[in-house]
């Protein structure tokens, strides 16, 4: 590459003043060659910008589907259902989605007990005592002997042995100011968990504790037995916990739990909204730096705003009246943000919370959740969505710039070897200048 009329001048002053340095002269001239890979770069550093934007969109449109997909869930925050008791004394419950609304009246006879047994007290646990067998029995089940012999003629030589067979008994020394006793506790309640000891021949005798019976109760007035106090099955989704005996009962009430309700509503509007936030900063006009977001001019994301906001505006027919968001207390913005009237919002579920379940689970139209879902999985796919396709996009083009600027580079630094080479010998001919003006005026000088 040949020099410039600048670069000949700088040459013949440098020469008139005897002094050049090739290299910073050399790396003034690839600086000014620099302009086209300052652009590639600046052209990155935009595509970086645009990539981090679409990233940060991308995992919030992911949580908005987390947050979508739990207003669809059948068995989810909307199914939820809470309970309460009008005496706890006597009855509580629990319920699980599948369990109707509704109130039920519980009444307890008698507590289901678990069976239990004592021996005669020795002096402590490791008093032996006279050998011999006993025969065990668990409800209805096969008996079994047990013998004492001298591995096991302690209580608690006795208690590990019986712990040992896995008989549904649970074996251990009782201690206290009258001396060691051995217990025995069956593991099951109710009547089929009731002990037996027979045949006793062994130095140490048994007494029964506790006999084993079942729970009798009435739900709705039907009358009913149960081994534990605690009952399923017997209403639907429900787990009924019996706690005591009084005749006037309790009622347990079924209801939709509104508190999980509103929190997955509310966890909906604030991840609808960041993903808003965030698109609605792409389109605003910064008048300090005279520009948008870096995917201010980027038509996906655009239709990804429009889209977004049709979806908060879907809307179905009749469900009394609850027909779209703005029904239930959730209105949008001038931003297409929404906001939350807490006040209409629980109004609507204390007053229809089928209908407002209905807006949101509606199977057929689809209800909002379902169609939001549904667009959600286009608007998420990890490969053929709009935002994937626009990211692979910048990923390429910003790879190609890459290149570009390394083989750009690589040219520069080949040119600048080249052009080193040239000034250097540049340099080191004006440097002896000096002497050979001075050789040339003495030979001149000796000849006149």
């Amino acid at each position: 590459m040949g020099t410039s009329a600048a670069g000949v001048g700088s040459v013949a002053g440098a020469a008139s003043t005897g002094s050049f340095n090739a290299q910073q002269y050399v790396q003034s001239i690839i600086q000014s060659e620099q302009g086209p890979e300052q652009l590639m770069q600046q052209q990155v550093s935009t595509l970086s910008d645009q990539a981090t934007a679409l990233g940060t969109i991308s995992t919030q449109l992911q949580s908005l589907q987390t947050a979508v997909f739990a207003l669809n869930d059948f068995q989810g925050a909307l199914a939820a259902k809470t309970t309460s008791s009008s005496n706890s004394g006597v009855a509580t419950a629990t319920a699980d989605s599948t369990a109707a609304t509704g109130s039920h009246t519980v009444v307890v006879s008698n507590l289901a007990t678990t069976s239990s047994a004592y021996s005669s007290t020795l002096a402590n646990g490791d008093t032996t005592f006279a050998t011999g067998s006993f025969s065990l029995q668990v409800g209805t089940g096969t008996a079994t002997t047990i013998t004492v012999d001298s591995t096991n003629d302690t209580l608690n030589t006795l208690a590990a042995s019986i712990n040992s067979q896995n008989l549904g008994v649970t074996a251990s020394v009782i201690t206290d100011a009258n001396g060691s006793r051995l217990g025995l506790v069956s593991g099951s309640s109710g009547a089929a968990g009731d002990l037996t000891i027979s045949g006793n021949t062994t130095g140490i005798t048994f007494t029964k504790a506790v006999t084993g019976v079942n729970a009798n109760f009435t739900v709705d007035g039907i009358s009913l037995a149960s081994t534990s106090n605690t009952v399923t099955g017997v209403v639907q989704g429900v787990t009924l916990n019996l706690t005591g005996t009084d005749p006037a009962g309790a009622t347990v009430t079924v209801a939709p739990d509104t508190t999980q309700a509103t929190t997955a509503i509310t966890n909906f509007v604030n991840a609808y909204n960041q993903v808003i936030g965030s698109l609605n900063t792409q389109f605003k006009y910064d008048p300090t730096s005279q520009s948008t977001g870096p995917l201010g001019s980027d038509t996906t994301v655009m239709d990804l705003q429009q889209q977004l906001l049709g979806n908060a505006a879907f809307s179905i027919s009749g469900n009394s009246g609850f027909v779209n968001l703005a029904s239930i207390g959730i209105d949008m913005n001038d931003d297409g943000t929404l906001s939350i009237n807490s006040s209409t919002l629980n109004g609507a579920m204390a007053s229809n919370f089928t209908a407002v379940q209905n807006l949101f689970q509606q199977v057929s139209p689809a209800g909002f959740a379902q169609n939001f879902d549904n667009n959600l999985l286009t608007m998420t796919d990890p490969v053929a969505s709009p935002i994937a396709v626009d990211q692979q996009g910048i990923a390429q083009t910003t790879a190609d710039l890459n290149q570009q600027i390394a083989d750009f580079q690589a040219r520069l630094d080949s040119q600048e070897q080249q052009l080193m080479q040239v000034y250097s010998g540049v340099a080191v001919t004006i440097q002896n200048l000096p002497t050979q003006l001075s050789q040339i005026q003495s030979q001149l000088g000796s000849i006149a």
